[in-house]
């Protein structure tokens, strides 16, 4: 059996997030993709070999022979267009973040379960080998009792007219980039926050550019995180951990595919370091085979809804101790 995906949009993340991926895959293929403009929809679709393209996102969404969506929209077109194909009965992938905040996302992950089919937070990272070593070390209890973690995102952004600059579309740093340093807290702990602290650097009116958080975990762990999109910003994309024999730094939990290490120090007076690489197959491809297996046996995501429920708890808490609105509310 082949999931035929459907596609709203023309998203430049797209084609590295689902195109490439269903290429090296039997089991997936992309059937249609729809868009508000038809003529940009036919240019993605003759460049990518997609055999169909329809009307618009309900076109999309309720043509028979589409069996998931793929959501790549801007973020306040998530809860709505998730809501749609989820009553139209399509498995559905969405990307991160998974909502405006918290309340849509509870809405969706309940409609995700009246309706029995997969809905999936599309943060690809987890699925990676790298992620779960990363996760395995730490749980090992080879750097002995933890008690600090720090994770960043950093990467400069000079287009101030752009979407994420544009708190109307779900716009801010933490709702863009900064959402991955929250994930990796949270899922290499396996906790969530019992104390959010923040605080942030605002461009356009309500838009954070800059957001650090001070996490504490109920295991005593304390997490900064931290993400930056201001123009001076240098590129940085790691995760650190801390412990009381020794330490673990990760180097590219994002995109390993890219270049990656994990980096491990243990001792304090003749202290023992070590190297370990992974393979670079697209974090998009290990995600894929964790849909279709969810989508085909009822696989278990470690990205589900209701952790996306979670995720986003934690962000709107980071945008009100930084003082700042939650993404979606009419100002």
């Amino acid at each position: 059996m082949s999931i035929r995906f459907g596609v709203l949009g023309t998203a430049r993340i797209t084609p590295r997030a689902l195109v490439y991926p269903c290429v090296d895959e039997r089991r997936a293929s992309i059937g249609a993709i729809g868009a508000r403009d038809r003529t940009r929809a036919q240019a993605f679709a003759d460049h990518h070999g997609i055999p169909r393209v329809l009307d618009g996102y309900a076109d999309v969404i309720e043509h028979p022979k589409v069996d998931a969506v793929y959501v790549p929209l801007h973020i306040p077109a998530h809860h709505p267009w998730t809501l749609h194909a989820l009553r139209a009965g399509k498995h559905v992938l969405c990307e991160k973040s998974f909502a405006c905040n918290a309340a849509e996302a509870e809405e969706m992950a309940a409609l995700g379960r009246e309706t029995g089919v997969v809905l999936m937070d599309a943060f690809h990272y987890r699925y990676h080998p790298i992620f779960h070593r990363a996760r395995e070390i730490y749980l090992s209890g080879e750097l002995g009792d933890i008690h600090s973690i720090d994770a960043a995102f950093h990467i400069p952004v000079t287009d101030l007219e752009g979407i994420r600059m544009n708190y109307a579309l779900g716009g801010g740093v933490t709702m863009d980039i900064g959402c991955y340093p929250i994930s990796w807290a949270r899922h290499i702990t396996g906790e969530e926050p019992e104390s959010v602290e923040a605080e942030a650097e605002v461009g356009p009116p309500h838009v954070d550019v800059r957001l650090q958080a001070k996490l504490t975990f109920p295991s005593g762990v304390v997490a900064t995180t931290s993400g930056d999109m201001r123009p001076q910003a240098g590129f940085s994309a790691y995760l650190t951990v801390t412990g009381s024999a020794g330490s673990m730094h990760v180097v590219n939990p994002l995109v390993p595919q890219m270049g990656n290490q994990i980096q491990v120090t243990v001792g304090s007076q003749h202290p023992q370091r070590r190297l370990e690489v992974f393979d670079r197959r697209p974090t998009y491809g290990y995600q894929l085979d964790a849909f279709l297996a969810a989508v085909e046996d009822g696989a278990p995501l470690l990205t589900d809804a209701d952790d996306a429920v979670r995720q986003m708890r934690v962000i709107d808490r980071c945008y009100q101790a930084a003082g700042l609105p939650l993404r979606g509310l009419a100002l």
